[in-house]
């Protein structure tokens, strides 16, 4: 049997979503850890006016490719841009380029998707459905095919207590849902859209169930695997440690409730964390390609693996923000809006109070005082898309998952030595303080640009924070005892009756002839 670089030798590679940011980290390792490929193609769309080969030579610049670049910038060559859609038939590709893909193509990454948790259901399904569906028409006519790689989501099974590694009975028809979505307009489909969900929370997790369905519909004609990470984080040590560019997820919420933004949110502290870094899920897709065609050559199924901690890391949610809050305040961001003090309620009485004093009120507040100084207002704005936000990630964030990794973890394992050392995913030895501070100073340098070189005057401005919020909180808590005083007479005739027999107490009688 040869090892993963090795069966890869000579072979050409599709990727959609190479621009996202795990097709970024997919298209970095194949280059580094597989000297043979012959080629890689990039299905990309021109966007604002960029032709898709330049969008290729920006993306190559950033840090993500800089281990590439200095080991192996050769192989920076075997990269193609193939201009393409998959909102378009056919995926918008031409004659000759739909000709060159699939007489060379033999190993398809299919991670294109939108993640917008919050979008309609025509956008979700256009994009994650339809798309996979024409990528699928895409590569029935490869005769070289030897794996197609899908990218799904752990969560598009909302309902199943345990998430078991393999495909389960559609609850819809996908072609009826595409049907339907393509002849209904955007009034009478809103209207529909619960129907359709069932107990789905959104129609992105919809949407990815109904391409999980349309990828197993052809396990018979085409070597297809389902790969199911559940919420994917910034690199765990490669290409770089913490490295992320998108603010998706967790990053998101770092950033928001390291900025001082978000004051609360709904979590159950003790449900277990089912995050999975970015590098690990990169690494085994390219061995599920790998065992799709070397061990499973005859299965009657289609494989599908659930990528996520399991039982490999565990971890609750409590862990995380408790470990995480400390090194925020030793390494804040720069120009935070309040100190960061916020934290995770399982109360949906006690953070919309949160959210209401402390969010709410303070960002009309902010935004009536740029008014004043003639400034462009946004906290309100901000405000109400974080809200939007929060309502969706909630309930994925108030219930406990469970996935079953066996299959996941038995593939990892089967591994020679050093493919296991190359690809790791199950063999890592995780220090989750050090990946913590990784996954911080990523955001901070990565997504918001914000050099190690800021750090002091960010903690100098971090000091000045802490002293406002707690000047503000006995302001506000003062404010709250003088309102309750001053118009609840039982409660003013209690404090005074409390204050006439402390004074005829000796203790304070003393207290007052010595201070005098």
């Amino acid at each position: 049997m040869k090892d993963v670089a090795a069966w890869y030798e000579g072979r050409t590679v599709l990727v959609t979503g190479g621009a996202g940011f795990m097709g970024k980290v997919l298209l970095e390792k194949m280059l580094r850890a597989l000297p043979g490929l012959r080629r890689v193609y990039v299905l990309l769309r021109a966007k604002r006016g960029v032709a898709p080969a330049r969008r290729l030579h920006d993306m190559l610049q950033l840090p993500v490719f800089e281990k590439l670049r200095a080991e192996r910038p050769e192989a920076l060559q075997k990269l193609e841009a193939v201009e393409g859609d998959l909102l378009a038939d056919g995926l918008g590709l031409s004659a000759g380029d739909r000709a060159r893909v699939q007489a060379e193509v033999s190993v398809v990454f299919h991670g294109a998707a939108s993640l917008r948790l919050e979008a309609e259901l025509k956008a979700a399904v256009q994009h994650n459905t339809l798309g996979t569906l024409r990528v699928l028409e895409l590569c029935k006519g490869m005769p070289k095919l030897e794996a197609l790689i899908h990218l799904s989501t752990a969560f598009c099974h909302c309902e199943e207590a345990v998430l078991e590694e393999r495909v389960y009975p559609p609850l819809k028809d996908p072609h009826e849902v595409l049907r339907v979505v393509q002849f209904l307009d955007d009034e009478p489909l809103r209207a529909i859209t619960p129907e359709l969900l069932g107990k789905h929370p959104n129609c992105y997790t919809f949407s990815k169930r109904l391409a999980e369905t349309l990828v197993d519909e052809e396990k018979e004609r085409m070597p297809v695997v389902i790969v199911r990470p559940s919420i994917v984080s910034p690199s765990f040590k490669e290409p770089l440690p913490g490295w992320v560019d998108s603010l998706n997820g967790p990053i998101g919420l770092t950033v928001g409730a390291g900025k001082g933004v978000i004051r609360s949110m709904l979590c159950g502290t003790d449900y277990f964390a089912e995050v999975i870094p970015v590098d690990i899920v990169t690494n085994f897709m390219i061995v599920a390609a790998w065992d799709r065609a070397v061990n499973k050559k005859h299965v009657k199924e289609t494989p599908v693996f659930n990528v996520s901690n399991g039982d490999v890391v565990k971890v609750t949610w409590g862990e995380v923000v408790e470990r995480g809050r400390q090194l925020s305040y030793q390494y804040p961001f720069d120009y935070v809006v309040w100190y960061p003090d916020g934290n995770i309620r399982s109360s949906h009485l006690v953070h919309n109070l949160i959210v209401f004093f402390f969010q709410t009120i303070p960002a009309y507040l902010i935004d009536f005082l740029m008014l004043l100084f003639l400034q462009k207002t946004f906290m309100v704005r901000l405000q109400k898309r974080i809200s939007v936000g929060m309502e969706v990630l909630q309930y994925f964030t108030m219930r406990q998952w469970i996935f079953n990794i066996e299959k996941f973890k038995a593939t990892a394992e089967s591994l020679c030595p050093k493919d296991r050392e190359i690809f790791y995913s199950t063999n890592v030895e995780f220090d989750m303080e050090k990946y913590l501070l990784n996954l911080l100073l990523g955001a901070r340098m990565y997504c918001m640009k914000e050099p190690l070189s800021t750090l002091p005057r960010a903690r100098r401005h971090l000091k000045i924070m802490f002293v406002v919020h707690h000047l503000s909180k006995i302001l506000f808590y003062g404010f709250m005892i003088y309102l309750l005083v001053q118009y609840i007479e039982p409660l003013r005739y209690s404090l005074d009756y409390t204050l006439t027999s402390l004074g005829k107490t000796p203790i304070f009688r003393n207290f007052i002839t010595s201070s005098s």
